[in-house]
């Protein structure tokens, strides 16, 4: 059985985006096939808590060979979807100015299959904020179902 929600979803505006992908590009520098965060719909950084999403479209890289005739969205990129809010939410939630590297990841389980056509929401919740390292505890939700969870770590390259 899936854990809990890190952010209860009723209690938030799905529709209403306060970064949108330009904003998103301002603050993470990953562009082309490997943007995977579209929007932010939800940041409290008194409360670490952050939620944005991804649109899983047709056209994607992967789409082609991962699984031909039955395309999944690879484990591996919701977890850099995962890295790439925790590093906007990191960047939000401080004052660091570097890159925010992938540093490692912890605690990870998928739960459920995205397939493109899917908005991927992406939930985190800081569980460290120091100088020299980030760790968030993020969630993957899609139609309502819990894709994946995993802890990410983060540092300042």
């Amino acid at each position: 059985m899936p854990p809990p929600l890190l952010i209860d979803l009723d209690k938030i505006d799905l529709q209403k985006v306060i970064y949108d992908v330009r904003e998103v590009e301002k603050v993470n520098p990953q562009r082309y096939e490997m943007r995977h965060l579209d929007g932010i719909i939800h940041l409290d950084v008194d409360a670490g808590l952050i939620v944005g999403f991804k649109d899983v479209k047709e056209d994607e890289f992967w789409v082609r060979g991962h699984i031909p005739d039955r395309p999944l969205f690879p484990g591996v990129l919701m977890i850099e979807a995962a890295a790439q809010l925790s590093s906007f939410g990191a960047k939000m939630a401080s004052t660091e100015t570097r890159f925010i590297g992938f540093g490692g990841i912890e605690e990870v389980k998928f739960r459920a299959q995205v397939v493109p056509g899917q908005r991927l929401y992406l939930l985190g919740k800081f569980l460290e904020i120091r100088p020299r390292r980030f760790k968030m505890a993020t969630q993957g939700v899609v139609n309502g179902q819990q894709a994946f969870e995993a802890v990410i770590i983060g540092m300042p390259l």
